[in-house]
């Protein structure tokens, strides 16, 4: 694919933030500044070696990765109740770059989560700590991608299922994400990724109303904020749009206004997504802005299956997904030690494993064209990723084995 400041140098003039009177102003046009200068390096290379476009370290993101199975940088000691978190990020972009972990990974992996996971259902940021739906769908989403009966065996699904019934608040349907925590939209569509993947057999009960609640969450923008009256954003808009899928209820909220606020978080000048407006461009917003266009556009073709498994994703015309993946390739790769970062960085450090896993996710997604099953791919063919699932991102076989063992499991 031809690259797209190569062809269109006036979006350099013409889409440029000039004036510099407020803090946020500032802030963006510092970023268009440090975007500029990775694409013109990225030219200057491209004209000296005939590059063909954009390239993807992949040995170098493997190796990031799995050092990181191991030994957890100190950058990340802060991420210690959030340790499935990083399992899930690492696996999930080893998956992405058909990375196969050998059986000795695939059994400390199982080793530790099942530590995590707590005695009343649910699992913790670690080994003896309190049951967190967030880490809880890290934790089910990594076992998943395990594809190892040894993995689905770990989940005691009755307590889940009883766990998730205390954090449920019985007034509207929400859920909290722990017991006595706050109660928003994150928390509602982890619970209902959980449900769904493991297929629990009381979640009729369980959901009753929460859809309702979700829908209401939407804003005048379009968008869905964290609860009732929040402004939109790009995270939780993907939370509540992919929960009244995983419902099926996804005729309760506005999905033109959703589009229309979703399709305007792509930044003109930088090619990437940013996640609320006025907001700067980051790379994780590749997936959590990425993801809503598929799933629109499955709703609007109406074809999406019995199981939601096997989403349509003719989003080219929705959006610029050579741009898109420029900006991921060419502005978030941090090459010298591998991983991504959120946007541009003047020195070679800034990669952790949330936007590895993210910027891979959402340039999954832009390479997959679905309806013809053609990849959109900028640069060499090389840079092309496995498929993710843009409900719950990971593999799309991963979430229908885990379907598929769990409803004939007993519960």
């Amino acid at each position: 694919m031809s690259f797209r400041i190569d062809q269109k140098q006036f979006f350099l003039d013409t889409y440029r933030t000039r004036n510099r009177d407020t803090l946020t102003n500032i802030d963006q046009a510092d970023c268009e500044q440090a975007v500029e200068k990775f694409f013109q390096d990225f030219l200057k290379q491209q004209s000296n070696f005939g590059l063909k476009g954009p390239a993807l370290y992949r040995d170098k993101h493997i190796t990031f990765l799995l050092k990181g199975l191991r030994h957890v940088p100190r950058t990340h000691e802060s991420l210690d109740a959030s340790r499935p978190w990083l399992i899930y990020w690492i696996i999930q972009s080893l998956y992405l770059l058909d990375e196969q972990l050998s059986e000795a990974y695939i059994n400390d992996i199982c080793d530790f989560l099942q530590r995590c996971q707590h005695p009343n259902g649910g699992f913790g940021g670690g080994p003896g700590q309190i049951a967190h739906l967030a880490p809880t769908y890290a934790a089910v989403n990594a076992l998943c991608l395990l594809r190892s009966e040894k993995a689905y065996k770990i989940l005691n699904r009755e307590k889940l299922s009883t766990w998730l019934e205390t954090i449920r608040n019985p007034s509207n349907g929400s859920f909290s994400l722990h017991v006595n925590g706050e109660s928003d939209i994150r928390a509602t569509y982890c619970a209902a990724s959980v449900a769904t993947l493991c297929q629990l057999e009381d979640r009729a009960e369980l959901f009753e109303d929460t859809a309702e609640w979700v829908a209401s969450c939407q804003t005048y923008e379009g968008g869905f904020g964290a609860c009732p009256g929040a402004e939109a954003h790009g995270g939780y808009s993907f939370c509540g749009y992919a929960t009244l899928l995983l419902l099926d209820r996804e005729s309760l909220c506005d999905r033109e206004s959703l589009l229309r606020w979703t399709v305007n978080r792509q930044m003109t000048f930088e090619g990437g997504f940013q996640g609320r407006a006025n907001k700067l461009v980051d790379g994780c917003y590749s997936f959590w802005v990425g993801a809503l266009l598929p799933l629109i556009q499955a709703v609007q073709r109406k074809k999406p299956t019995r199981d939601n498994s096997d989403i349509v994703k003719n989003h080219e015309h929705l959006f610029d997904t050579i741009a898109a993946q420029e900006y991921v390739l060419l502005c978030c790769q941090v090459y010298q030690i591998g991983g991504f970062t959120d946007r541009p960085k003047v020195n070679s450090g800034g990669s952790d494993f949330y936007h590895t896993c993210y910027c891979l996710s959402g340039l999954s997604l832009f390479q997959d064209d679905g309806q013809d099953q053609t990849s959109i791919i900028c640069g060499d063919h090389e840079n092309k990723l496995r498929n993710t699932h843009p409900l719950f991102n990971i593999g799309p076989e991963c979430a229908r084995e885990a379907m598929d063992y769990y409803s004939h499991e007993k519960q």
